[in-house]
């Protein structure tokens, strides 16, 4: 298997080494964070991680000493769907770091409520992410996470020298230019933005939410999503999204300037669902 990922056979996210391992919380989900089906959205997934990443931070007490990172990919294992009414508990914890960088993997588990609308109990929810992380100085270059940081990082994980490996591909080879019938624009909103005046890393996943309208098939079924963030987005800026399916797989890439900004995947496993 190359560094790209390749079809519904990937493999499965590495386990907490303990249930007392990293930083715990829980939220409750509320309506503002799901569809109009109440399944929580990719995007607010997203913005959960943000959260709480800030969060773990802060408890860590390494706000101070390494208070920026950047996003570099986020996978999001979607195991058994969370929706609305739902308590949500998060465990985070690094499953693998270098000098500048971590993958930081967050389990989330809810509790589903019953409204109304539910015939029967629903299953526990279970979403499993991971997502790569490089600590950066106040000018955004990759710096060297600090000595307190590492010792943290590293008490949860024996991979000290990970390496970057794609799981995308950064640009649709058989199709190079990026103005061709059937693309489509996304339009890019003020609330997008972050104080950096960089797009923020979960608004990419509204654009994959409006393109899985079209593939609801993929969120019927266990799901991979993907996306890797190529270059930052500035306000004003005029986004165009290409798209491709092909069997399990939809592949997408979002370019500003004829430039991909940021590709995404979104894969099924057929047959698969919770066990255990």
């Amino acid at each position: 298997m190359s560094d790209v990922e390749q079809g519904p056979d990937l493999p499965p996210l590495p386990p907490p080494p303990s249930t007392e391992s990293g930083y715990s919380t829980s939220r409750t989900v509320r309506t503002g964070d799901v569809d109009p089906q109440r399944r929580l959205r990719l995007d607010s997934i997203a913005r959960y991680l943000q959260d709480t990443a800030g969060d773990d931070l802060e408890a860590a007490g390494h706000a101070r000493t390494d208070p920026y990172w950047i996003v570099r990919r986020t996978v999001i294992d979607v195991i058994e769907p969370i929706s609305w009414p739902a308590t949500v508990h998060q465990q985070r914890w690094c499953s693998g770091l270098s000098t500048r960088w971590a993958n930081m993997r967050v389990r989330l588990t809810a509790e589903h409520g019953r409204s109304p609308a539910d015939s029967e109990a629903r299953p526990d929810g279970l979403v499993e992410t991971e997502a790569f992380w490089i600590n950066v100085n106040a000018h955004g270059v990759p710096s060297r996470i600090s000595d307190d940081g590492i010792a943290t990082l590293a008490s949860t994980t024996d991979t000290h020298r990970l390496r970057w490996a794609a799981m995308t591909t950064a640009r649709p080879d058989d199709l190079p230019d990026l103005d061709q019938p059937g693309d489509r624009p996304h339009v890019l909103r003020s609330t997008d933005f972050d104080p950096l005046q960089h797009l923020n890393n979960a608004a990419y996943f509204d654009a994959v939410e409006d393109e899985l309208l079209h593939h609801p098939d993929l969120l019927r079924h266990r799901h991979r999503a993907v996306i890797e963030y190529f270059r930052p987005v500035a306000p004003g800026s005029t986004m165009t999204v290409r798209r491709r399916r092909s069997a399990d797989r939809l592949q997408m890439w979002m370019s500003v300037d004829d430039h991909v900004a940021a590709a995404a995947t979104v894969t099924r496993w057929p047959d698969a669902r919770r066990s255990g």
